[in-house]
């Protein structure tokens, strides 16, 4: 170092302490920036490979083979709204993208069953993102189901068990719901609007605006882009790709194969009970998480059906 250099740097640190830093952090800036590898730079090239872009709207566009018409202004923004919020939110989509290859092999057939449309799976998207949420007014499950309305429709609610939580039954108490609202409403895309705002609700705002159509009401935030969430759903699930999902099939989570335990009795350790079926007491209350407690009391005797993992040499029997 030359007695100059010294003698600026004795001057910077004495008398003008800020000036010193400020020289060694443009200094360490111009340093790392050229020694830093060409990728870890922003991209500045215009021909780069990530590009934010409009998301082409569909001529025709259907939910439960209701038509809805695009022609409507209003309609077509806020349908292009949901599909670009749901496109470019690429963590959350590519997870949902990933648990529907687990769990729409299990709501698929119970719609089916129940003569409830296919596309009423994406409800339980929008609802819960395929995971057994518990929102801030105490609904739970994969389908959001509120303590009243789970006992209306048979699911059993206690300190003991929560059917919420039991993806089969509580997607059969969603199909009695929606059976039931269609018949009220008239349509499945009010009966899909309902699912959020309740059938009375939707009733009323039918009557007091005279109008007989989810298209043509005017809602709240949330019923107002709740069937639309739906259909962007649908949209982006029905075509990933389009939309700039390149998913492989080992990247998505797979189905587990179970076998059933039948118990009409009490379980006084589910940790023993987990152990004697070959499993930890973390995997039984995973596939059985309507379970709440780490014991069963059923003093009634009623039987229930507990899901266990079936391991790799009961898959090969």
């Amino acid at each position: 170092m030359t007695m100059k250099s010294n003698k600026l740097i004795n001057f910077l640190t004495k008398e003008n302490s800020k000036a010193f830093f400020a020289v060694v952090l443009t200094c360490a800036f111009f340093v790392l920036r050229n020694s830093a590898p060409n990728n870890a730079l922003p991209p500045e090239d215009e021909n780069s490979s990530y590009r934010v872009e409009a998301i082409p709207l569909p001529d025709d566009l259907f939910f439960a083979q209701e038509k809805i018409s695009l022609n409507d202004p209003d309609v077509k923004e806020r349908l292009d709204r949901e599909i670009l919020v749901n496109t470019y939110w690429q963590s959350n989509a590519l997870l949902m993208l990933k648990r529907a290859n687990k769990y729409f092999p299990i709501i698929e057939p119970i719609l089916a069953e129940y003569g409830v449309p296919d596309d009423f799976k994406y409800l339980a998207v929008i609802e819960s993102g395929l995971q057994n949420a518990t929102s801030p007014a105490g609904a739970k499950g994969f389908w959001q189901i509120m303590p009243k309305t789970g006992k209306e429709y048979g699911l059993e609610i206690n300190s003991n068990v929560d059917e919420r939580l039991h993806l089969k039954k509580a997607t059969e108490a969603a199909c009695n719901y929606l059976i039931r609202a269609k018949r009220e409403l008239g349509s499945w895309t009010l009966a899909a609007a309902s699912y959020n705002a309740g059938v009375q609700g939707i009733k009323r705002r039918l009557e007091e605006q005279q109008v007989d159509n989810y298209f043509d009401l005017l809602l709240g935030e949330e019923t107002g882009r709740y069937v639309f969430r739906v259909l962007a759903l649908k949209r982006i699930f029905s075509n990933p790709e389009g939309h700039g999902f390149f998913v492989q099939s080992e990247d998505l989570y797979q189905p587990i194969p179970t076998k059933t335990v039948v118990v009409d009795t009490a379980i006084t350790d589910f940790v023993k009970f987990a152990k004697t079926n070959g499993v930890t007491y973390k995997t039984l209350k995973i596939h059985n998480p309507w379970l709440r407690d780490p014991f069963l009391n059923n003093a009634s005797r009623k039987v229930y059906e507990i899901e266990i993992p079936l391991l790799a040499e009961d898959q090969r029997q």
